[in-house]
């Protein structure tokens, strides 16, 4: 999810001596390696494509370039899409970009350009896109109702189909709910929600039938776990994990990205520690093949690399 400020902007930008770098992590060799970076765009939130491009967001645009940065990020030309956030998923096939906009609905519009097309429907609410079903016909998305002092509160998982229509309401119970997303064999939506504890703020990582049965907590420390990914392949899953205490997913943090097999979810692996949170990895990064993920950070000059 993106922050919610009600206003339609292109979305934070650097500070000075900050960097935006695109940055990707290798499974067989645990080498991470800098794709891109720039100190004059910030570049958000990682998808990786069946022909290894990179999708990202950057100043309310969705951009790709390749992953062995061989060339700059190129704009996707993309004709009526609103200004984008960092939520946008690839549709199984890879052909087709499902995005959240800042007028807070769901569009679509294919990867090679086009005219987009609004999928969610104008119903007073925010939408804020995080995964797309396995076999391609539904989105899975978080629902916030801004009205009244705490709207974070009503944040819940929802399912709709890609053409709009059927909207399922797979959360229901208290407790704010972000990052939903299936899993590959679309048994599970896995997600973060603070509904497990009695302190504001402490997300950790769930699993829910997508039918909304069967919730099942899935991390149990003190750290804030935001943004469970599961690989391609099924057996592991990257998520993003704050310092304990932090409330949401702000940006501009000291944060660790751990890996996680899916069956040990109490079992942790931290594989980068960086400067980033908000854009690191808020939507599913995965190579296709499950060889590797992509990430964003933001360090600052007076840090090393």
């Amino acid at each position: 999810m993106s922050d919610v400020t009600g206003e339609r902007t292109p979305g934070r930008r650097l500070a000075n001596g900050q960097r935006s770098r695109i940055r990707t992590w290798d499974r067989a060799t645990g080498a991470v390696r800098t794709v891109h970076e720039s100190r004059d765009r910030l570049y958000e939130a990682p998808n990786w494509t069946h022909d290894d491009r990179l999708l990202v967001n950057g100043d309310g645009l969705l951009w790709t370039l390749p992953v062995d940065g061989s060339t700059a990020p190129e704009a996707v030309a993309a004709q009526g899409l609103p200004d984008v956030n960092n939520d946008h998923v690839l549709s199984p096939d890879g052909a087709t970009v499902f995005a959240s906009a800042n007028d807070w609905r769901v569009w679509e519009v294919p990867l090679a350009g086009g005219v987009a097309r609004q999928v969610t429907a104008d119903d007073g609410a925010m939408h804020f896109l995080h995964g797309v079903s396995p076999d391609g016909r539904r989105l899975g998305y978080i629902r916030l109702e801004p009205a009244g002092d705490d709207w974070w509160a009503s944040a819940t998982v929802h399912t709709v189909s890609t053409d709009g229509r059927d909207d399922i309401a797979v959360t229901t119970d208290p407790g704010p709910a972000d990052g939903c997303e299936w899993t590959p064999d679309g048994a599970w939506i896995v997600f973060n929600t603070e509904r497990f504890s009695d302190t504001p703020g402490h997300a950790q990582l769930a699993r829910i039938r997508p039918d909304g049965t069967g919730l099942e907590q899935l991390t149990f420390d003190e750290r804030v776990n935001w943004f469970p990914h599961p690989a391609p392949t099924g057996d592991v899953a990257v998520y993003l994990s704050y310092p304990p205490g932090t409330t949401g997913h702000p940006a501009d943090l000291p944060v660790e990205l751990r890996l996680v097999s899916t069956e040990a979810w109490r079992e942790p692996t931290t594989l980068v520690a960086l400067d980033g949170g908000q854009g690191t990895i808020n939507v599913p990064s995965w190579a296709p093949d499950g060889s590797g993920f992509a990430f964003v950070d933001y360090p600052f000059d007076r840090q090393p690399d």
